[in-house]
């Protein structure tokens, strides 16, 4: 569970998960105190920080040389459509197949499972 926490500082936001806090927030230019990432940047980081962990973990598991590994994630929305565009650099000694095979772990890391598949949010409010 994440749990949001606001008050009255426009629009600094404290979001607690796992006990750590971070902070979400809006740009100066829209009345916030650019103290953190806006909330649609916190999706873009879940798909790259998922994406680079699960290529890491895959990668370790099968010893293969990616000496690094590079994720960028960029979204717009367009009409009702939202389009994630997601780059990714692999540097190391590894083939064409050992590449390939990695593009094909990153569309199943959890989160762009998550987010390829129908969502359903529940929102009730609480007394």
């Amino acid at each position: 569970m994440v749990r949001a926490i606001i008050g009255k500082e426009h629009y600094r936001t404290e979001l607690v998960v796992s006990g750590k806090t971070v902070i979400a927030d809006e740009p100066l230019d829209v009345g916030g105190t650019d103290l953190g990432p806006a909330p649609g940047e916190y999706l873009m980081i879940s798909l790259a920080a998922c994406t680079a962990i699960t290529l890491r973990m895959y990668a370790d598991r099968k010893q293969w040389p990616a000496d690094e590994i590079k994720v960028e994630v960029a979204f717009e929305k367009i009409e009702n459509v939202t389009h994630f565009q997601r780059e990714i650099v692999l540097t190391g000694d590894l083939t064409k197949d050992q590449r390939e095979r990695l593009l094909q772990i990153a569309n199943a890391c959890p989160v762009h499972k998550t987010l390829t598949n129908p969502i359903q949010i529940e929102t009730r409010l609480v007394e």
